[in-house]
């Protein structure tokens, strides 16, 4: 099996965005053509949620059989369930675009919903099982989308934090966060490494330096993006303000 990692850059973030919605939608009609079903894992975020904006208005987009596709998310703030902070909420247009079963959009559980957060993790944790092969304590992850913070973090796994090692869980209850809301439940790294293809996408000059020592092999507690592998193939989609602090060596002409 092979496992490549590429940078591929952009002109400005709307290149950049459409370049992604259209991969998608081509790569999701290439995984229903090999499998019976695909599980996406979703991000939120400006271009996380801008990529699935233009996958909604793409005239390709009801080319996908989404019926066959389960999507998931990433991490979630842990705020009731419809607050605009909420990476569903902001995701909402996309998911009304679609015609897939309500039990199909496996969103992370909401405070009004499971009120304690240990508890909300856990039954996360039992959604991702309910759907995993037997045996195994998640489903097989096609797509995981990422987006990276100025720090390097990714999903609400944060620098310096214990909770950004954890291993011996799939979803972990994160406290304290360094951005607001506090309160934010996320898949481990292990997790989200266990994945066949990740795409991360970055735009904007504020996020060079976290790609830069990602590249340069820094550690994943000081800059979690460092320790993020998918099991076939990663991607840092970025634009050129992104791109400042990347070896030219490392970018790639194509996908």
């Amino acid at each position: 099996m092979t496992n490549e990692r590429r940078v591929l850059v952009h002109a400005d973030s709307e290149a950049l965005v459409g370049s992604v919605a259209a991969r998608f939608i081509t790569k999701m009609i290439d995984l229903l053509d090999e499998f019976d079903e695909a599980h996406v894992v979703l991000t939120g975020g400006t271009v996380g949620g801008a990529i699935l904006e233009a996958v909604r208005q793409s005239p390709a987009r009801d080319t996908v059989d989404w019926s066959r596709v389960h999507l998931w998310w990433g991490d979630e703030r842990f705020v009731p369930a419809g607050h605009p902070d909420r990476n569903d909420t902001q995701a909402a247009g996309f998911l009304d675009s679609l015609t897939i079963p309500a039990e199909h959009i496996h969103r992370l559980p909401a405070s009004d919903e499971i009120p304690d957060i240990d508890e909300a993790a856990v039954a996360y944790a039992d959604e991702l099982r309910r759907f995993a092969p037997e045996g195994a304590e998640h489903p097989r992850f096609d797509i995981t989308f990422l987006g990276v913070g100025p720090d390097g973090h990714i999903a609400s796994l944060f620098p310096e934090r214990d909770i950004a090692r954890a291993t011996s869980k799939t979803v972990v209850p994160v406290l304290n966060s360094p951005k607001p809301p506090p309160e934010r439940l996320s898949l481990t790294l292990p997790v989200i490494n266990s994945s066949d293809r990740i795409w991360m996408s970055l735009a904007g000059a504020d996020k060079a330096p976290a790609l830069g020592l990602a590249l340069a092999g820094a550690s994943p507690n000081e800059v979690p993006v460092a320790g993020v592998q998918g099991r076939k193939r990663t991607v840092f989609f970025v634009d050129q303000a992104a791109a400042a602090q990347v070896p030219e060596n490392l970018i790639a002409s194509t996908y």
